[in-house]
Order: C-alpha cells, then structure tokens, then sequence
C-alpha cells in the first residue's frame, strides 16, 4: 500500500547516495500506486460485478431502460420522438425502411483516441485487455445495448470481435469460439447486417490486402476474407462487405496501378466463386472511399467503384455500400453517390454517418442533419427499399462523450434523424410538387421527337433538320429556387 510521509521532509542533495536510494523507493511506490489506483473495471460504478470465475454478472447498461417511442414533444433524450418502429410509411413499416444496424468496432472498440490524443474512453466492463474472455465480454454487452436500443441487427470486422493469434489457425479459432457465443446471443431475431474482414490495420497489409506488392499477403488476405465470410454466412448475415482501405497507393512511382487493380480483380472474382461455393446468399458489397489512408484509394467513389466493376465483368456479382462521409470526401452529396448508385441498380446498402465541412478526414458522425436525411431517404424510397441491405451506423461519439448513456443517446439522434428524413420524403412524394416541377422541367422530351431520342431513333440528320426548321431554342427557367422552397417546406 501507499503510505504518505506526513510532513517528513527528504533532502537530496548529489552528495547523498542514501537519500537518492530513498527517492528511488518513494518513486517506484508511486508507480505502484498509480497503477494500482485504476477503478476495477468489475465490479464497476453501473452496478454490475464480478462473479468468482471474475465474468461480469447483472447488466452492463443497468441505468438504461429499454428505449421506447414518445414522440416529438417528449424531452427524456433516452426515448425515440421520431422512429417509431411499427408506424407505417409509404406502405411499408418503420423498421423496414430503415433496417437499422448497430457497427461493432466504433461502438464496442472506440477509444476515443487520434494522432494527437490518448484513450478517453473506459468502458466499465473493458479490462484492459484483448483477452477471449474480454472479447465474449463485449459481446454480451453488444447484445444488450441491441435490445435496449430495439435494434436487431449489427455489423462487424473479425479482429474487432476476436484477438489475433500467433498463427492463422489460432487465431481462426479464436474467431470461432467468440461467434459461437454471439450465435447463441443472437438467438432467432438479430442477425447481422453484414460482416466483414478487417484488411487494413495490421502491419502486414501497408501495401494493401489484395492489391499488396507481395504474394504472400495476398494469399494471407484471401484467407482472412474465406474465414470472414464463413462466419458471417453462419450467423445469418445478410451482406458481406468489401472496404478497401489501403487498396490504393501513396505515389505512383513505385507502383504498377494495371497490376495492382487486375489484382485486385481477381481477388473479388474469387469471394463471389466461393460465396456460392458455401451457398452463401447474402449480396457481395464494395464500400467506395476516395482516401485515408491511402493519398489515392482504387475505389474512389460510386461511379468509378461502377467502372471497375464493368471493366472486369463483376457487376451482377456487386453492389455498393455508400457511405455518407465517403461521399463527401470524394467531393460530391451523399445524395450524389446514392443517385449514381441507385440508377445503376447498384445500391446495397448505406454506411449512415457524416463528416464535418471544416475538415478534411473522415470524421464518422452521427447524421443529425435533417435536410441531409432527408435527400437520403428520397434515394431510398425511390429504391423501393435497402432489404437485404440497412442503414449501419458507421459512427462514432466524438472524443469528448465520455458517458456510457452517450452510446445510447447518439444511436438514438441518428435513428431519429433518418426516420424524420423518412417522414419528410414520404411528405414530399405525396403532395407531388416537386416531382411535377422536375416533370415539367424535362416536358419538351415528352413528344414524339423526345421519345425518339429516348429510344435510340434519331440520328444526327434528323435532328439538323429540325434545329433548322425551329431555328433558335427558347430556354425555360430550372426553378432552383422554387424547388428548394418546396424542399424546405417538408422539413
């Protein structure tokens, strides 16, 4: 133990040999007790404890109740005022639209720490370790913050849920062991939205995973992907992701791009081959992102990941995950990428967060604008739906939250956000001003030269010979400002 000196003053000088080995004494003891003086983390201050066997006993958020629809007027920040499940929308319940999504590694493996700044956050169960008994830990505790949330489904990396081993096999068994457990916590309604491998943070892949230089990380990555989508595909889930962090480069100058992305190809042709060879039914998703922590990432943004796919035959095989920050960074809406991904027939699922236009980097949000969600949810509505995709919370609380209750009042904001988005477009599709705004922008077309053009029918002659015959065009007003008046008024 620590015992104060009272008022016992030591003099050192650099003379004094006995009082230096006294401060030595003194200094390891303060070591011993700043170590020692860190809160247990079981039991901890919610409530819960330790049994004997040291595992967590009672419930990790015991002053959180199960989070429950007031609406608009209720102040209680633990309560939905927007979401309410069961409500139906367009034909279809809440819940269905939105098929909301809780992300593993930001909520359950957030620090809270950046370049600049150690860990702020504890969690009260955590232990300070990356043990399997702290990573089954967490997922009790996943599954509990899932059904007070009234959330069923959630996503995950593999190193987020389970430790690295010091082989493939072990650590392929640690994997193992931790799923066995959330399959038994998911019982016959949570699933997971979707899975996937996390191919970006260890050392070995600073070249990328399956556009690496090196042979040997390529098959290492292809492993990881196998072993990934298997567990995925045993829990259920519904999607498997492909987020290609550090498939890109930093110069060209040292990098063969051709090689690199005929690699790259090859690696996705080979998961869609063996998805079916598990009879694996969930859709293969490709998550585009311009940049960080790569200078340049393959799969910029939803039209170029589009590209790519046409070039190497993949499209039937694909759809794309848009994240909302991503979009942003790649310097267009996430409006923008949800269009170009949804005419294409492309649009799988959404990573729902967003950025800050002061910075940047990916700053991973909550969404809280709801002008912004609104755009989205006229993506999704005119999609007809996300099934078998949702909306993930690809998000995180910002350093400064520290409070366990923020976890539930961000998830609560977002949910809110996207479901007043969703009441908004709903309100806006059905009183049809803007939609007859744009109709009549686009009227000209809708005759029988219009519809010529459309089908392919008229040919450059055809068309001088009309230009003539009218000779110059009148130029009607797009009504930009009309139009946002419309779209503010739903809001």
């Amino acid at each position: 133990m620590w015992h104060l000196m009272g008022s016992v003053r030591i003099i050192v000088t650099h003379k004094s040999m006995a009082g230096r080995i006294l401060l030595l004494v003194l200094f390891m003891n303060a070591v011993f007790f700043i170590v020692n003086a860190v809160p247990e983390t079981c039991p901890a201050d919610l409530g819960g404890k330790c049994g004997e066997d040291g595992e967590w006993e009672g419930e990790f958020f015991p002053g959180v109740p199960k989070i429950k629809y007031e609406g608009p007027s209720s102040k209680n920040p633990l309560s939905y005022k927007w979401y309410n499940a069961e409500e139906v929308i367009l034909g279809k319940k809440m819940k269905d639209w939105l098929r909301f999504s809780v992300a593993f590694w930001h909520t359950f493996r957030g620090t809270g720490a950046d370049p600049f700044g150690a860990p702020t956050k504890y969690w009260p169960w955590e232990d300070g370790t990356n043990s399997i008994a702290m990573a089954k830990r967490r997922m009790r505790a996943n599954f509990e913050f899932l059904s007070k949330l009234g959330v069923d489904r959630w996503c995950f990396h593999d190193r987020d849920i389970a430790p690295d081993g010091k082989t493939l096999k072990e650590t392929n068994s640690n994997l193992d062991e931790v799923v066995a457990l959330a399959k038994e916590l998911q019982g016959d309604k949570i699933r997971p939205l979707w899975g996937t491998a996390q191919l970006f943070m260890h050392p070995r892949y600073m070249h990328g995973a399956a556009t690496s230089s090196e042979l040997g990380v390529y098959a290492y990555a292809a492993a990881q992907v196998k072993k990934a989508m298997e567990v995925t595909h045993y829990l259920g889930g519904e999607n498997y992701v492909f987020w290609g962090g550090r498939e890109g480069y930093q110069t060209l100058l040292n990098t063969d791009m051709e090689r690199e992305l005929d690699h790259m190809a090859k690696f996705l042709e080979a998961a869609a081959a063996y998805k079916k060879k598990i009879g694996f039914n969930g859709t293969l998703l490709i998550e585009p992102k311009p940049q960080e922590p790569t200078k340049h990432q393959y799969d910029w943004d939803a039209a170029t990941t589009l590209n790519f796919l046409r070039k190497y035959g993949l499209l039937a095989e694909f759809k794309l995950n848009i994240e909302c920050n991503h979009a942003t960074l790649s310097g267009h809406s996430c409006h923008h990428d949800l269009e170009t991904a949804r005419i294409n027939g492309m649009l799988g699922n959404i990573d729902a967060n967003t950025g800050d236009p002061q910075v940047g980097w990916d700053t991973d949000q909550f969404l809280t604008d709801v002008g912004e969600a609104t755009m989205v949810m006229i993506s999704v509505i005119r999609n007809g739906g996300l099934a078998p995709g949702g909306f993930n919370f690809d998000a995180k609380l910002r350093r400064e939250s520290t409070d366990v209750e923020d976890l539930f009042i961000a998830h609560i904001s977002g949910m809110d956000t996207l479901a007043r988005g969703l009441r908004n477009a709903a309100k806006l599709i059905e009183d049809g001003s803007l939609a007859e705004l744009v109709s009549k922008r686009y009227s000209s077309f809708d005759t029988e030269l219009g519809a010529q053009i459309e089908a392919g029918k008229a040919d450059f002659e055809m068309l001088e010979k009309k230009a003539m015959e009218w000779g110059e065009p009148k130029v009607a007003s797009a009504k930009q400002e009309l139009a946002e008046m419309i779209f503010q008024s739903a809001l």
